[in-house]
């Protein structure tokens, strides 16, 4: 009985810390957790066994569980699911960072990036490479690849 109670105190305790991260209610709450769920992925052990899973399982519930309930965002996610992985990615940076098409001249003239996010043109490897370099992504997400 005594390892019971010793297990709620120590819960209590970490809720009191991580109830923002994993209890999200708003759109700062969601980017806290987004932001924390990055670090930790970023210092977890690519193994099965990593002591920081159950964590970045509680935290990716979290984020998916808000995810759902925002009306917007899931309009986005859906929206974003459709489209092959570069063109999700690349209008994803554009609205993170307010670009236009004339803003991205590792694509090439504003017509250039018209044509590619339109899915009328791809990506080349030079654009790739030089955008994953600007945005400090791994070039593997352009094809929907994991970055973990």
């Amino acid at each position: 009985m005594e390892t019971n109670l010793a297990l709620v105190d120590a819960f209590q305790g970490f809720m009191a810390t991580a109830r923002p991260y994993v209890i999200i209610t708003d759109e700062e709450d969601y980017n806290k957790a987004l932001e924390a769920l990055e670090q930790i992925l970023e210092s977890a052990e690519d193994t099965e066994n990593s002591p920081l899973n159950p964590l970045i399982d509680m935290l990716t519930h979290a984020i998916e569980k808000y995810e759902t309930k925002d009306s917007e965002l899931s309009s986005f996610l859906a929206e974003a699911e459709e489209l092959p992985a570069d063109i999700a990615l690349l209008r994803a940076l554009m609205s993170q960072y307010q670009l236009t098409g004339a803003d991205l001249p590792e694509i090439g003239c504003k017509s250039m990036v018209s044509k590619v996010l339109k899915g009328e043109r791809l990506l080349n490897r030079t654009a790739i490479e030089q955008l994953s370099k600007r945005f400090g992504l791994r070039p593997a997400l352009f094809f929907g690849e994991p970055s973990v």
